[in-house]
C-alpha cells in the first residue's frame, strides 16, 4: 500500500516538468514567425542605411582649395576688387566732322606731332589769343608756377602805395580767363589789409610774389615781370601810378581800371 501512494504521488510532479520546458521554445518560435513576416526590403533597407551612416562617420572631410591655402586660425582671403575701367579713348580725327578739310588736319597733326586734342588747343591759343605769347613764371623756390597769355611788349605799372612802395611791386595787369596756375596752389599764403580788396599772395617757402589780385582790377591778376622766365619778352614800357593817393589816382587814369576785361 505505501508503494503506491508513493508512485502515484509522484506522477502530478512528472507532468509539470514539460511544460516548464516548453515555454522558451515557444518564445523561441514566436520570434522566428515575427522576423518572418517582416518585409524583406525594410530588414535590407534598414542595413543599407545604418552603412551609408557609419562610412560617413569614417570618411574624411574634405575641405576648399582656398581654406587649405589658409593657415589655421586665419580668416580665408578676401577676392581682390576689380580694376577700375579704362578712361575712354580721345576722339579721334575721323570721326570729328571735317567735312573736306579732314586731310589737311590730318597732315597738320602729322606735321606738328600733336594728338587731336593738342592741335585744337593750339589753333584756339593762335587765333583767341591773337597777338599774344604765353609767358611762363613762378616763385624763387619753384613751388609756384604758373603761365599767362599777354603781349610780348609789356606795359607795367610802378606803384608807390604802401605796400607796393616797401616791396617794389612792379606788375602788368591781365584778365583772369588768360592766367593759369600750373602748381603750388597748397603752397601760396595770402595778406590783406585796408579794404582788403588787393590780395596779395606769394610763396609761403621763398615769400617771393610772382603775381597777385590788384585792388584796381579784382577781376584780373598783376604779374611782376622779373618773375617769368627769359625769352617771351620783347620790351618793356613803366608807367608810375600814385598809389598813395589811390581814389584821385584812379579817376584820373583812363585805362588801368578796365585791364582786367577780355
Amino acid at each position: 500500500m505505501r508503494r503506491a501512494r508513493s508512485s502515484a504521488a509522484a506522477k502530478p510532479r512528472e507532468q509539470k516538468r514539460p511544460g516548464a520546458s516548453a515555454a522558451p521554445a515557444a518564445i523561441a518560435s514566436a520570434a522566428a514567425a515575427s522576423r518572418a513576416r517582416r518585409p524583406a526590403g525594410q530588414a535590407r533597407g534598414g542595413s543599407r542605411a545604418a552603412a551609408r551612416q557609419s562610412a560617413a562617420k569614417r570618411r574624411p572631410r574634405q575641405s576648399s582649395p582656398r581654406a587649405q591655402e589658409a593657415s589655421p586660425g586665419e580668416p580665408p582671403p578676401e577676392l581682390a576688387p576689380l580694376p577700375p575701367p579704362p578712361p575712354p579713348p580721345a576722339t579721334p580725327a575721323s570721326s570729328a566732322d571735317l567735312g573736306e578739310q579732314r586731310e589737311r588736319w590730318e597732315t597738320f597733326q602729322k606735321r606738328q606731332r600733336l594728338t587731336f586734342e593738342g592741335a585744337a588747343k593750339l589753333l584756339l591759343d593762335t587765333f583767341e589769343y591773337q597777338g599774344l605769347v604765353k609767358h611762363t613764371g613762378g616763385c624763387h623756390c619753384g613751388a609756384v608756377r604758373f603761365e599767362v597769355w599777354a603781349s610780348a611788349d609789356l606795359h607795367i605799372f610802378d606803384c608807390n602805395c604802401s605796400i607796393c612802395k616797401k616791396k617794389q611791386n612792379r606788375h602788368f595787369i591781365v584778365p583772369a580767363s588768360r592766367f593759369k596756375l600750373l602748381k603750388g596752389a597748397e603752397s601760396i599764403t595770402t595778406y590783406t589789409f585796408n579794404t582788403h580788396k588787393a590780395q596779395h599772395t606769394f610763396c609761403k617757402r621763398c615769400g617771393v610774389q610772382s603775381f597777385y589780385t590788384p585792388r584796381s582790377n579784382p577781376g584780373g591778376f598783376g604779374i611782376a615781370p622779373h618773375c617769368l622766365d627769359e625769352g617771351t619778352v620783347r620790351s618793356v614800357v613803366i608807367e608810375e601810378f600814385n598809389g598813395s593817393d589811390w581814389e584821385k589816382a584812379m579817376k584820373e587814369h583812363k585805362t588801368i581800371k578796365n585791364m582786367s576785361k577780355e
